[in-house]
């Protein structure tokens, strides 16, 4: 599977050491403090600014945001992933990514595995953050 990469760091041309910021208000922000539960429409409402900050990333999805979509907010979680690449195009778009669990509480196999990075880099992921659930 060949995906394109967001740009990379050349941290070793700069002349002087660089701090590159990563915000995760619209994943991890909601999802500690409100269960997951803000909508798409209220996430959008701060895209825009946000894109203008100069983040080196931003954490949009991913984690539990998948499941409280379907689960407990009826959104299409691809919909909403697709609204914020179109709302934030000047920054990359990153997720958080279980490992083999994927977004859910299971491990899944390889081939499911391959294809949901592959859709995710397609309709607007450029970062996967991606730790191990066991």
């Amino acid at each position: 599977m060949k995906l394109d990469a967001a740009p990379a760091l050349d941290i070793e041309a700069s002349p002087k050491r660089q701090v590159f910021l990563t915000d995760v208000a619209l994943r991890d922000g909601h999802q500690s403090l409100l269960a997951t539960r803000m909508r798409t429409e209220d996430l959008l409402s701060v895209a825009s600014e946000l894109d203008e900050v100069g983040f080196w990333s931003l954490e949009v999805w991913g984690g539990a945001t998948f499941d409280s979509c379907l689960r407990f907010l009826k959104e299409d979680p691809w919909e909403r992933l697709r609204a914020f690449r179109e709302a934030m195009p000047k920054t990359r778009l990153q997720m958080l990514l279980r490992g083999q669990n994927l977004v859910g509480y299971r491990h899944y196999a390889d081939d499911v595995l391959e294809k949901f990075i592959e859709l995710s880099a397609q309709n607007g992921i450029d970062v996967f953050r991606i730790f191990d659930a066991l």
